[in-house]
This record gives structure tokens, sequence and C-alpha cells, in this order.
């Protein structure tokens, strides 16, 4: 019981789902029709994607470029805006929850070198704000574009230039927050590189997966011939990968698959939330991820409404809001509270002031990037 009880705090989300899709298939008993929810080109990319950069990351790819850039670092406002950037820029081909594994830990350790502590909370919450509005902008930025992105019909070009003014609202209001910020001089002549695996084969080899993983994105080779030169090669060449792959969310998919796809087969309970969709697709969207995250929300929206496009900039900007309206932003928030037990009490620095200013951060862009595309 103790083990499941841990299991649930850990994947509540996917706890969730499947606890939906368990009980959605007591109404519509298991058939044939099952198999035909499943999306099977977007979990073989999610699994491509996660695969990739679970790699590189092993691998100290991203590590290795923000030390190269530490050198044109003078004071703490151009370092908030390189790391900043890092997560804005780089989540759009990493994907958020990547760029905030890679950079947050990274942050703390740059801060914790320069002796600047009262900047983890402003730094942090940018960081986050900036990788869950950066990603907005490609397909494979987030989960929720990946699958949005392939019921759209929209190629990558549309797609890019349907999300682009939203995305670049959001780094000019960064830039702002950034430039407010206090600027001090910081020496960081005494940084160096953390060891870097040297594997060039394999280094190459997740590459060229991810280029890989962008045509199929584009359509250009089918997603089975991703399959078979990921999976073969990985047991063979990189076991590791393969154990770091993030299963739960693949399993949250098939799950919200399964419950979506029973939702649209009872007539009421279907009629019932196109009602409420059909024509609010966006603000719906907004308000269903406060709750319940911009993942399922996308999944679970979508089976009821042909608005993709304006789904796409409603779960977008509705990772922005509560600490659960993006899955990533947990992953910031768990770094923080782990190495804020560490300070000093005196220092001030708590979970409670992070919540005060991711919280209000949060609703400062929010507020702004849902009446900027309201209004244009």
């Amino acid at each position: 019981m103790k083990k499941l009880i841990a299991f649930v705090k850990k994947e509540t989300v996917l706890s969730i789902a499947f606890l939906m899709a368990v009980i959605s298939a007591f109404i519509v008993p298991v058939d044939a029709q099952y198999i035909s929810y499943m999306d099977f080109r977007v979990l073989v990319l999610l699994f491509a994607l996660m695969a990739v950069m679970s790699g590189l990351q092993a691998l100290g790819i991203f590590e290795t470029l923000s030390y190269s850039l530490l050198k044109y670092v003078k004071n703490t406002r151009s370092l908030t805006l390189l790391l900043v950037s890092l997560c804005f820029f780089l989540a759009m081909l990493i994907t958020n929850d990547v760029a905030l594994i890679t950079f947050v830990p990274f942050t703390i350790l740059i801060l914790e070198k320069v002796d600047r502590p009262g900047l983890l909370i402003p730094v942090i919450v940018l960081e986050t704000i900036a990788a869950n509005l950066g990603s907005m902008l490609t397909p494979v930025g987030n989960p929720q574009n990946l699958y949005l992105y392939g019921l759209s019909g929209l190629n990558i070009t549309e797609f890019i230039l349907h999300m682009a003014p939203a995305t670049v609202l959001s780094f000019v209001i960064l830039l702002i927050c950034i430039f407010l910020l206090k600027k001090e001089s910081i020496s960081l002549s005494h940084t160096s590189e953390t060891s870097v695996q040297k594997n060039t084969a394999l280094t190459a080899y997740f590459f060229v997966l991810f280029v890989l993983c962008l045509l199929t994105v584009a359509y250009l080779i089918p997603y089975p011939v991703l399959l078979l030169v990921s999976i073969p090669v990985l047991l063979i060449w990189d076991r590791a990968t393969l154990k770091n792959v993030d299963y739960s969310l693949l399993l949250t998919f098939i799950s919200f698959f399964i419950f979506v796809g029973n939702m649209q087969r009872i007539p009421s309970v279907a009629n019932m939330i196109s009602s409420l969709v059909e024509g609010r697709e966006l603000i719906v969207a907004f308000l269903a991820s406060q709750v319940i995250s911009n993942v399922p929300a996308s999944m679970l929206l979508s089976g009821f409404t042909q608005n993709y496009k304006d789904l796409l900039v409603g779960v977008n900007i509705g990772g922005l809001g509560t600490l659960i309206a993006s899955l990533a932003s947990l992953i910031s928030y768990k770094y923080f509270a782990v190495h804020a037990h560490t300070l000093p009490k005196e220092m001030g620095i708590t979970k409670g002031k992070y919540m005060i200013h991711f919280t209000i951060m949060n609703l400062i862009f929010a507020i702004v990037l849902l009446m900027f595309v309201f209004i244009f």
C-alpha cells in the first residue's frame, strides 16, 4: 500500500489518467475500436525525442554549451539574460522539460559560485516561464504541441507563423523583466567546465536521430522508420538511454487516448462537452490547464472541437498560472525546493517566497498574453 501511495504521489497525472481510462472502459466495453484511439505517430515521436534529449543530456552537450557562453558574462544582468535565453530558445528544440532539467541545476551551481543566492528565485522563475513560452513556437517544443500539430493539419511553417506573435511578445516581456533586475558585477574566472563524456559516435547518432525526428514531424519519413532506427540501435548501443525515457508520459498519453475515445462514443457526454468548448476553445483551454495541466487539457478538449488553432494557443498560454498548469514548472520547483532546504534560514529563501513570486510573475505574463491574443 505504501508503494502504491508513493507511486500515486510521484505520478499523479498518470494515475488519474489511468483511473479515468479504466472507469470509461466499464461504460464503453473494450472492443476493436480501441486501437483506433491511439495516435501511434505521436507516441513514436515522443519516445524518440525523449531518447534523443536524454542521450544528449547524459553526454553533457547542453552543459558544455552553457559553459562556453559564460565567458561573455560580466554582471548579474547578463548572466540572467544568458540563462533565461538558453531556456527560451533551446526549449524550442529540446522541449521545455529538458531545458529546465538541464539549466535549473546549472543555474543553482553558477549562482552558488558567484555568491548571489538572492537571484535564485527570480532567475529560476524567469527560466521556467521562458521554457514554457519558448517551447510553444515549434511542434517539438512540448508534448501538447506535438499532439495538436498532428491533429491540426498545419505544416511546420503555418504552425510557427501561428505561434510566432505570442512567442515574440513573450520574449519581449522576459527582456523587460531581466532589465528591471539590479545589475551587479560578478566574476566567473574560477568557473570551470564539468567533465563531459567523450563519445563522438554516440553524439553523432543522437544528432542524426534528432534530424530523423524533425523529418518525421514534417511528414517526410514515416514514423515506423523512426522507430526502427531508434529502438534496435539503442538496445545494442546505449541501453541506459532507454531506461531514462519518461515512459510515464507515454502511458499518460495512452490512458487519455482511451478516455477521450470512449467519451466521444457516449453521445450525451460528447454533446455536453462540445457545447461547452465550441467557440470558447482558447479560454476553456487556459482555464482547464490551471486545474489538470496543459498536456491533459489539450488531449481532453481536442476530442470535442476542430478549432485546433485556438486550442493550441490556449493550452500554451495555459502553462502559465498555477504550479501544475505546466508539469515542467514542477521540475524547477523541485530543484529549488531541494536546494533551498540546504540554505541557512536567515537568508529567507523559502518555498513560500518562491510560490508567491512564481504566481505573481505567471499571472502578469498570462494576463498580458491573453489580452494580446484576444485583441489581435
